[in-house]
């Protein structure tokens, strides 16, 4: 067994009010307008693409995920949105479990490069019972043995916890990044203090070809933070450990597409958005064994 269900129960969640946001994506450098609205509970977190025909609706769950460098993309027939994780993070770490996110185009935009504004959004309008009076609270996932992903030294793991723990560790050759780790207990106070505002990072030495392979053409020194090896060609960080803080932001939207996370320490290095969702799958399957 890998997971159990705990007596403890929570109440789903959702937003007080609408709120919309918009920006420029990062791979397509397409500016698109988000507006999050409230939804009721069981509804969980829904993309729709409010500039198609028939406004098809993309489920933010595994289910969904089509596999794409640098980011994570979510398709439903013929549509998709990509790069949603900054957005995803910001909900679940922020406790909203129910939220129907309209978008007019094929990318959420990356803002800052963190998931900042969208905390700042959500806090603005606030958080409220997506639950009726008559609806059970949905129990409390436990888990109750590891599981780990492991690819060549890069790997994914978790492991039973009081706490929804999140670790993650880095190792870069460039001596301004290096080795790095950051860990914390994630709650909304320090999911919205510790990780929304770290920024999405990125090298120098890559930009050229990764834009003629049609990725980063939104990318900008005002949404990324810029590595050229020996230092940063945007200071300053907002954290010493910025860019091992923003993996971690990364994972929480990765492994928010579960719908609702186990409380497990959940621990990472050196992996990326595909095995973070090669992972999550794994534990779905696990969770929902018999």
């Amino acid at each position: 067994m890998v997971a159990t269900l705990s007596s403890v129960s929570l109440t789903q969640r959702t937003i007080t009010a609408s709120f919309s946001k918009a920006g420029v994506g990062l791979h397509s450098g397409v500016q698109t307008h988000v507006t999050v609205k409230p939804a009721a509970a069981g509804a969980g977190r829904k993309f729709q693409r409010v500039d198609l025909p028939d406004q098809p609706v993309i489920a933010a769950t595994l289910a969904s995920v089509n596999p794409t460098q640098l980011s994570t993309e979510l398709v439903e027939v013929d549509a998709t949105v990509r790069t949603v994780e900054h957005l995803l993070a910001a909900l679940v770490g922020m406790g909203v479990d129910d939220a129907l996110i309209e978008i007019d185009g094929p990318e959420v935009p990356l803002l800052d490069g963190s998931a900042k504004e969208w905390v700042e959004a959500i806090a603005t309008v606030g958080i409220t019972s997506s639950s009726s009076e008559a609806e059970s609270p949905q129990p409390y996932l436990q888990l109750s043995a590891p599981l780990t992903l492991q690819v060549g030294d890069a790997f994914v793991t978790a492991v039973p916890s009081e706490n929804l723990r999140f670790s993650y560790g880095i190792d870069f050759p460039q001596p301004a990044i290096g080795n790095q780790w950051y860990s914390l207990d994630l709650t909304p106070e320090s999911f919205a203090q510790e990780i929304a505002p770290a920024r999405t990072f990125g090298f120098a030495a890559q930009i050229d070809q990764l834009k003629s392979m049609g990725l980063i053409q939104g990318g900008s020194l005002e949404n990324a933070l810029v590595c050229d090896g020996e230092g940063w060609v945007n200071p300053p960080l907002r954290f010493a450990n910025e860019p091992a803080r923003h993996k971690l932001l990364d994972l929480v939207g990765d492994l928010s597409l579960l719908g609702r996370l186990p409380r497990a320490h959940f621990l990472a290095y050196k992996a990326s958005h595909t095995l973070h969702t090669q992972f999550a799958r794994q534990l779905q399957a696990q969770l929902q064994a018999p």
